[in-house]
């Protein structure tokens, strides 16, 4: 077995950010120290979810693990999904059958084990507007849907006369439908989850270090032997020396491969995804909503005191880093749903726009709606492998197989991936704190529905982000422009979830950035 050597006394972390994986200033200039002079079983490129992922895995295989990131963790992709974990009712109808059940498992081990602080169920409405044909139907795929992941922990299928489906979501027009059938999935904050899971690797004594950037690659004769890295913020250069390097790029695996100096076993085509975010009290509904297009399909999905409104699925070939969305993107989502309110939305309804970039793999000729969302592992050269595509929702079973395609340039046996019975840091004790939720209310003046918030969103580290407050109590108040979130959340960001920009705070380790409207100051 590979296993990780001990590090010099000076570079072993202190207990107490061992434990809850801290990704603080102190810990990140620990990490530079490490990552330039100690030899890792594997170096990992890309911090989002698959790249914390298979630093995750690494780890808990014994192995002496490095992941870098040029940016933010979840930075990319990561942050900008449909914020779904679910198996993908459109690809039923592709009869991708086994993408399906897989992903359906990882929803399951997400909501019962994995991340129950984090992953959480949601319900959907399928309005059905066809007699006869369209309920068996839908019925029967819905059917293999709930069965197919085994067991499930949510509610499976409930069918709904026009009345019952107007109950369930009163801002539809008494028209756009005959029926309907209420199914459910899961959702989680998709950049919390990836800055959870990078905590959890470094919790296992990865090193998780962002804003650095892989400038070139090290070769030993015909090997990769490791990674040549800048730190983003003052310009410092280091080698990082490694038996493999796994890129986990996402976008951008094409122009790490080109950098590397191998030839592509397979190419990455981005498609782009935009959602709009609405207020709560715009769409009067008890669920979301799933509408079938004429290319996909159309999500409306509840959040907190919003709702996310999405996709798009077209070609993106410019900047990497700063998809945009076009009025376009936005005529077509809002010309998609407003075919089904009873009262439209307008421009001036929309709180926040964002747009990602699905990494897929890319055919000749074929539609982004219509490339697979299948990944795809390679060893590209010896000390070398890149992994792509895929969904969100099934990160953890890429990245087992990243890690398993790096066993061949490891010395030893590689021990089985055991990230399936690994829970993320605050998943332990989450459950009994829920119950004690009023206690820990009055104990720290806080009102019930703050703790439930903060337990949804750091679980039993919650303590860790009360310790914060400790002595300043004017930290528990809520932020003045944007009061779903406590003052506190900014600063245990910037002390203990690696956050190092404003940007970083208000866009991924809170989701400021598109739940609340800009306020202009003249």
């Amino acid at each position: 077995m590979a296993t990780r050597k001990p590090a010099a006394a000076s570079q072993t972390p202190t207990r107490g950010s061992a434990e809850t994986g801290r990704l603080g200033v102190p810990e990140r200039e620990r990490d530079w120290q490490r990552l330039g002079s100690e030899t890792f079983d594997v170096v990992v490129i890309g911090g989002g979810v698959v790249g914390v992922g298979t630093a995750l895995d690494a780890a808990t295989r014994g192995l002496r693990v490095a992941l870098v990131e040029a940016r933010d963790l979840a930075s990319g992709t990561s942050s900008r999904s449909s914020k779904l974990f679910h198996g993908g009712l459109r690809y039923l109808e592709q009869l991708e059958f086994g993408l399906v059940r897989e992903a359906l498992r990882e929803r399951e081990l997400m909501l019962t084990r994995i991340a129950p602080h984090l992953v959480k169920p949601v319900s959907f409405l399928y309005p059905l507007s066809h007699r006869v044909w369209e309920r068996p139907y839908t019925a029967a795929g819905l059917l293999m849907y709930d069965t197919m992941g085994g067991a499930s922990s949510v509610p499976g299928q409930k069918h709904l006369t026009r009345a019952g489906a107007l109950r369930m979501f009163p801002a539809l027009k008494r028209s756009a439908l005959i029926g309907g059938i209420r199914y459910y999935d899961a959702q989680a904050d998709d950049a919390r989850h990836t800055m959870t899971v990078g905590r959890t690797a470094a919790h296992y004594g990865a090193v998780v270090r962002t804003s650095t950037q892989v400038v070139g690659f090290l070769r030993e004769a015909d090997r990769i032997s490791g990674v040549q890295v800048r730190d983003a913020e003052d310009g410092r250069e280091t080698e990082v020396k490694a038996n493999a390097v796994i890129n986990c790029t996402g976008v951008w695996t094409d122009e790490l491969q080109r950098l590397s100096g191998s030839r592509g076993r397979f190419r990455v085509r981005a498609s782009k995804g935009v959602h709009i975010v609405v207020p709560r009290d715009r769409i009067v509904a008890e669920s979301g909503l799933i509408l079938r297009t004429e290319k996909s399909v159309l999500f409306v999905i509840p959040w907190r005191n919003h709702w996310i409104v999405g996709t798009t699925d077209t070609d993106w070939n410019l900047d990497l880093a700063h998809p945009a969305a076009t009025k376009a993107d936005i005529d077509y989502i809002l010309g998609h749903v407003n075919t089904v309110l009873a009262t439209p939305l307008t421009h001036d309804d929309i709180e926040g726009v964002y747009a990602g970039l699905r990494p897929l793999l890319a055919g000749e000729n074929e539609s982004t709606s219509k490339l697979s969302r299948e990944h795809a592992v390679a060893r590209v050269s010896p000390g070398l492998v890149a992994i792509a595509g895929g969904k969100y929702t099934t990160y953890r079973v890429m990245a087992a197989d990243a890690v398993d395609a790096a066993g061949a340039d490891l010395t030893g046996r590689l021990q089985p991936s055991i990230t399936d019975k690994v829970p993320l840091l605050g998943a332990d004790g989450y459950y009994a704190l829920v119950n004690q939720a009023d206690q820990l209310a009055t104990r720290h003046g806080l009102h019930p529905y703050r703790v439930r918030h903060l337990l949804d969103r750091y679980g039993s580290m919650v303590h860790e982000v009360l310790a914060v407050a400790d002595g300043d109590p004017d930290l528990l108040r809520p932020l003045p422009a944007a009061p779903d979130y406590l003052q506190v959340e900014i600063v245990y960001a910037a002390s203990h979830e690696g956050a190092l920009h404003l940007e970083d705070a208000l866009t991924r380790r809170t989701r400021i950035s598109i739940e609340t409207r800009c306020t202009i100051i003249r």
